[in-house]
């Protein structure tokens, strides 16, 4: 049976979805822009977003008592894939090398609210 996670630590989201749900093991997280729970706005530039939307991530984890070593594999979306490398700097910043999840890296022509990053995951806590 699946189980709906929210968290009021992270936006609310902004359609007809949950920000996670959890299912034999393994919780599948709704994608993150870059916005602080408490506004609709979004942070400026894409380090800033990926920075904020991986804290989004870490919130919502949290209602599980989970930590971004849990997540197992990650999609990032850019509007620019020449911003990959500022995301990638933000991104190593919470991931070590060692030990970081599976990622695929894509570029979009648009995400909701005008954000420049996206980023969804999946984690284990079986």
């Amino acid at each position: 049976m699946k189980e709906i996670i929210t968290s009021s630590n992270a936006p609310p989201p902004v359609g007809p979805y949950s920000q996670a749900v959890a299912l034999d093991g393994f919780i599948f997280l709704s994608g993150q822009v870059g916005r602080k729970p408490d506004t609709t706005d979004l942070e400026e530039g894409v380090a800033a977003q990926t920075h904020q939307a991986i804290l989004n991530m870490q919130a919502v984890l949290a209602e599980k008592n989970l930590t971004l070593d849990n997540v197992v594999k990650t999609s990032v979306f850019l509007v620019n894939m020449g911003d990959f490398a500022e995301m990638n700097a933000v991104y190593g910043g919470f991931f070590d090398e060692d030990t970081a999840p599976a990622r695929s890296t894509i570029e979009v022509s648009r995400l909701p609210l005008g954000a420049s990053m996206e980023i969804d995951a999946i984690a284990s806590f079986s």
